[in-house]
């Protein structure tokens, strides 16, 4: 008797590293409720998502976006032009260059934040969703289903590493947690692109031209922004949208474009800056335009100190001060005790003559000290500066200062015959008071960058960078440390009281409170050093961006009255966590930070 047996039917398992997504849908469906839910997303600015006007931006309209809806609008298009180009449409493939899954994501998950984040506030502000009108729905149910779809775009899974099978239960814990995290950001990473092919110089300079005038648009909305819902709003939008190009390659060809034509470049953005005051119909953003101005001055005069040399100063802060109060004293105050009016050219010399002066004093005997040390040596001069001007006042001390009154009423310069206080007629746009100072700060800016760039190249600024990188190693080759620690810092200085001069007669009043450690207001020494870590050491567009959002986000978010110091924390501690080597790095400390970025994120075995 024969005995015939069938073999057992064996499912067939996933092969390892196929790629799949963060939810379980197929990669065809994944991709059209993503294109699907973007589209409808768009649709759904031109209803209304509300009944009525007490909602601030007024989104009662049909037809016409405004206010939130214009972010989600923009939002939405992004997201949409990603989907199509990942279906491989014909001319949308430069806009993705590092793969389109990734830009998707980032793109679908800022219109969702965005279009959420207004959903919930009118429901919050007006008292429930039965206010919201059915373009409110509508984007609600658009954005969610778009974000489902784009976290169900597949993506190669890396292996979790091996664990002891003794591992305790934490142990255990940490391990998955650690593999998640993985998961996640294999998620949300995109390929590195390739080069970007050589166009012809003027189609280049016309890119650079486009990317120049895309940044004027996006500060001069972001600065003008009427309400907090709206900047809140601006911010989500902007800072998805920024990831989104970045994860889709088209920042990096950017760059490699702007990097081919650096001085085209430098002087289309100073440009673009020049016309910012052109865009405003009165002098109120203005205000904000020159202090930020200031403050990134201050921040890449920093980056010398910090970003080239390595050299952490606590009271930079300080050498601002000095400049501000020197030509506030030789300006023309009469709260000066010496009574003179010097010219513009020569207040300008006499503060940043002042603040070279106090950065030798100060620098000559402390920076033989390294690290810690010389960090608590600048933050103790940054605080007996502040004592000291608040306590030569007549009283405690020689009458010089005017003790905590400070300097006030400082005169508007007058540069060769034209008044920086009053407004003036230019091609039938009224300039006034702010945007007259906000010119002259440009100037000193793009002083500051020539100083930079070239120190940067220099000899010295190779010895600056080796002391930076080892200074042991940079003293072994012959370099004198302590002259090239001190150029630095009297550069830095120099700098900082360049800017000390015309914030004085911005502000009318040089006061000993200006001249803070930290602070909710900058500038501060903290916030100077933020603004610099922030942006990217060793760079020129990383301080200056830096400074940027760090002054303008807190003018913005005054609504967080007590609580901005807490938001400002977990900003810095999230950037740090996730991006430590700041917005707008240079390719070395990139590489510090990341150095696994070029290794495979699953090796084989000739990779192990």
């Amino acid at each position: 008797m024969t005995t015939q047996t069938t073999a057992a039917k064996t499912v067939a398992a996933p092969a390892p590293n196929t790629p799949s997504g963060l939810i379980g849908i197929p990669a065809n469906l994944a991709r059209a409720l993503a294109t699907g839910g973007s589209v409808l997303a768009v649709v759904s600015t031109f209803l209304a998502w509300t009944w009525t006007a007490a909602f601030p931006g007024d989104l009662t309209y049909y037809g016409y976006p405004g206010g939130l809806q214009v972010l989600v609008l923009v939002g939405g298009a992004l997201a949409t032009l990603f989907c199509l180009a990942s279906y491989g449409v014909k001319g949308l493939g430069w806009l993705t260059p590092a793969g389109a899954d990734a830009a998707v994501k980032y793109a679908v998950l800022g219109t969702f934040a965005t279009a959420w984040y207004t959903v919930v506030s009118i429901s919050a502000e007006l008292g429930g969703v039965v206010n919201l009108d059915p373009g409110g729905y509508l984007v609600a149910a658009a954005t969610l289903i778009a974000l489902i779809g784009a976290l169900a775009l597949p993506f190669e899974r890396p292996e979790p590493d091996p664990i002891d099978p003794e591992a305790s239960g934490w142990e255990q814990f940490k391990h998955d947690a650690a593999h998640a995290m993985a998961v996640l950001r294999a998620a949300f990473s995109s390929g590195s692109p390739g080069p970007v092919r050589t166009l012809p110089s003027y189609a280049e300079i016309l890119i650079i031209v486009a990317v120049l005038a895309v940044g004027l648009v996006v500060f001069t909305y972001g600065i003008g922004t009427e309400y907090d819902e709206l900047f809140v709003g601006f911010l989500i939008t902007a800072g998805f949208g920024f990831a989104a190009l970045n994860r889709s390659g088209l920042i990096a060809h950017a760059s490699q474009i702007s990097a081919r034509h650096q001085n085209i470049t430098v002087c289309g953005a100073f440009v673009a800056a020049a016309l910012f005051p052109f865009t405003q119909t009165d002098d109120q953003y203005a205000t904000l335009g020159v202090y930020i101005l200031i403050f990134a001055t201050v921040a890449l005069g920093l980056n010398i100190v910090v970003g080239l040399a390595g050299l952490l100063d606590l009271g930079y802060v300080a050498f601002l001060g000095v400049g501000a109060y020197a030509a506030a004293l030789v300006s023309g105050s009469p709260s000066s005790p010496f009574g003179v009016h010097f010219p513009f050219w020569a207040a300008v010399l006499v503060g940043a003559i002042a603040s070279l002066v106090f950065g030798v004093l100060i620098g000559a005997p402390t920076l033989r000290l390294r690290g810690d040390y010389l960090a608590i040596v600048t933050l103790g001069f940054g605080e007996i500066f502040r004592i000291a001007v608040n306590n030569t006042d007549g009283t405690s001390g020689p009458d010089l200062t005017n003790g905590s009154n400070g300097i006030a009423s400082i005169p508007d310069l007058n540069i060769l015959g034209f008044d920086l206080g009053v407004a003036h007629d230019i091609g039938g746009f009224t300039i006034g008071r702010f945007a007259n100072y906000f010119f002259l700060m440009l100037l000193i800016t793009a002083v500051v960058v020539l100083v930079f760039r070239r120190s940067g190249d220099s000899r010295i600024g190779r010895a600056w960078v080796a002391i930076r990188e080892d200074e042991t190693a940079a003293l072994a080759m012959g370099i004198n440390g302590f002259r090239v620690k001190l150029i630095a810092f009297a550069v830095g200085a120099t700098l900082a009281g360049l800017a000390g001069t015309v914030q004085a007669h911005v502000t009318y009043t040089v006061t000993p409170e200006q001249y803070l450690f930290a602070g909710t207001t900058p500038p501060n020494s903290a916030f100077l050093l933020a603004a610099v870590v922030l942006g990217g050491m060793g760079t020129i567009a990383g301080p200056l961006i830096g400074a940027a959002l760090l002054f303008l986000i807190p003018n913005k978010l005054q609504f967080l009255g007590d609580y901005q110091l807490l938001a400002f924390g977990l900003a810095l501690v999230l950037l740090m966590r996730f991006r430590p080597e700041g917005l707008i790095p240079n390719r070395r400390r990139q590489l510090e930070f990341h150095e696994e970025a070029d290794a495979p994120t699953v090796l084989s075995k000739t990779g192990a």
